[in-house]
């Protein structure tokens, strides 16, 4: 195997680190664009990323179709593809600390969220591992002495994996493994503002023995992602990023029917019961929505709190909230860290600024957070809006960081109401003792995954997608695996079969 420069420096590297597009198993600069990527906890240049043209995408994708029609992936034994898995999860714990470091900096999140978003990377890939080794098809043998049907799985072929900049690694390893377990081949298109650890899993996935040419990155912008999803060589498009950049990625992929998995925004709601365990509710809530700075999908943004508990409840809430440490995303002791970019976090304060003119109380926070050691990041004050009726903006509207408002109501219906007035469906959680009504409660949320008297959680076995505006298709789960598959029916009659054609016949037709 050719022998390829690294993308990334140290992590404490005094310049930017260079990176470059990985065409069939190669390194390549980038032509003439760069984006210089700021850290948004020091505003510090850390990062060069190339930005990818229509040319790259076509030599990527073109590496990646040869590669899948060589076969030496695609037509693998699923325990060969499982054996490689396994040993790119042991790669990627192997360099944990230097990919922790890269995803932290260059998101503005805690170090110590980036090492168990680089955990549950290397967990997802032994899980994805797992089904390669379990692939399989369908057979039936009871369709008469004569008939034998076989249902293949197979992979469906070059995908295209766009993926944001909230969890770089984790999100990328909720579509990688799961896509080359199935046998397909892939070029992906990092955010251009977390684009490190995607070069380097990619570049693990060479030295963990998987052919060149399997997995391929082209580094850039949107108009980088737009080309990939276009692109007719592409047979599915992965995406996962806003709802309203979800419906650009279902029309650039139309020109040829490309299958499309879409994980989009969300506006979750902790439900919070009278007769939930009450100091566990305030710490998941707390948790639920200042987790990864708010910048998450499933942030629980939204607390419905029933009335009969509220005064109680939020007033541990907020104490719970100041004591959270805001601070560098590289420093142990924080809890939250930094705004993506300066853009964002003016959306954000404008969020609390315009809901606080319609009636809402920011009982904690509600400003930028102006400290010494802070003074050239981009950081907010963990804020909580009360009073906010479903008719305001931020009661609606996915924020995407650390901002939780707070909605009252009186029964089980009304809770229910409440959770599903939104336009999003992708996670809500229950806080409550009581089985029947965390039952009836479940049952009733519109949204593709429900948390039980507990938050952001689940093992990698449990499918995850949203209902609404929040997406198409799953990830994770054997479903997510499914996703990355086609299935072909092969109908098998055995016997002299002369003379048995005529038209008017007793065969099932189709068409």
């Amino acid at each position: 195997m050719t022998s390829t420069p690294r993308s990334t420096a140290p992590p404490d590297a005094a310049t930017p680190r260079s990176y470059h597009h990985l065409i069939a198993g190669r390194a390549r600069p980038g032509e003439d664009q760069v984006i210089a990527r700021r850290a948004p906890g020091t505003g510090a240049v850390v990062a060069n990323v190339p930005v990818g043209t229509a040319r790259d995408v076509a030599e990527a994708v073109a590496a990646a179709r040869r590669a899948l029609e060589a076969g030496t992936w695609s037509k693998a034994p699923g325990l060969d593809r499982s054996r490689l898995l396994n040993r790119l999860a042991d790669l990627i714990d192997d360099h944990a600390a230097a990919l922790a470091v890269l995803d932290s900096e260059e998101a503005g999140k805690p170090l110590r969220l980036a090492e168990g978003d680089i955990a549950g990377a290397a967990m997802l890939t032994r899980y994805a591992a797992s089904l390669a080794a379990d692939m399989h098809g369908t057979a039936y043998s009871d369709h008469g002495a004569d008939f034998t049907g076989l249902v293949l799985r197979e992979p469906v072929g070059v995908v295209g994996l766009v993926t944001p900049w909230n969890f770089p690694a984790l999100i990328l390893s909720q579509k990688l493994p799961f896509a080359l377990a199935a046998g397909c081949c892939a070029v992906v298109k990092p955010s251009e503002l977390t684009t490190g650890t995607a070069v380097r899993i990619a570049e693990l996935t060479r030295d963990a023995g998987i052919p060149a040419g399997v997995v391929n990155v082209v580094t850039g912008d949107g108009r980088t992602g737009q080309a990939l999803c276009e692109h007719p060589g592409v047979d599915m498009v992965s995406f996962t990023g806003s709802t309203a950049t979800g419906r650009k990625v279902l029309e650039a992929a139309k020109g040829n029917l490309k299958k499309v998995s879409l994980e989009l925004g969300g506006k979750a709601a902790n439900i919070v019961f009278a007769d939930a365990d009450l100091e566990d509710a305030v710490e998941g809530v707390v948790f639920g929505s200042f987790f990864n700075n708010g910048e998450c999908c499933v942030s629980q943004a939204r607390l419905l709190i029933e009335d009969a508990v509220a005064e109680e409840f939020l007033s541990e809430l907020t104490a719970r909230t100041r004591a959270l440490r805001v601070g560098q995303p590289l420093e142990r002791g924080t809890d939250v860290g930094a705004m993506i970019h300066g853009r964002h976090l003016e959306n954000v304060l404008s969020h609390i600024v315009s809901n606080h003119d319609l009636g809402a109380t920011p009982i904690v926070g509600g400003s930028r957070l102006v400290r010494a050691d802070l003074a050239d990041g981009y950081y907010v004050e963990p804020t909580i809006l009360d009073g906010v009726t479903p008719q305001m903006p931020a009661f609606r509207d996915e924020i995407f960081g650390p901002v939780l408002t707070v909605t009252r109501f009186r029964t089980v219906d009304e809770a229910v109401s409440l959770a599903n007035d939104v336009e999003y469906g992708l996670a809500n959680s229950v806080w409550s003792k009581n089985v029947d009504k965390v039952l009836t409660v479940a049952r009733a949320l519109q949204s593709g995954t429900v948390y039980v008297n507990t938050t952001i959680d689940g093992p990698p076995t449990m499918p995850f997608g949203g209902y609404k505006g929040s997406g198409v298709g799953r990830e994770m789960g054997r479903a997510g695996f499914e996703e990355f598959t086609e299935l072909k029916s092969v109908n098998i009659r055995t016997g002299r079969r002369a003379g048995t054609f005529a038209f008017g016949g007793a065969h099932v037709a189709v068409g």
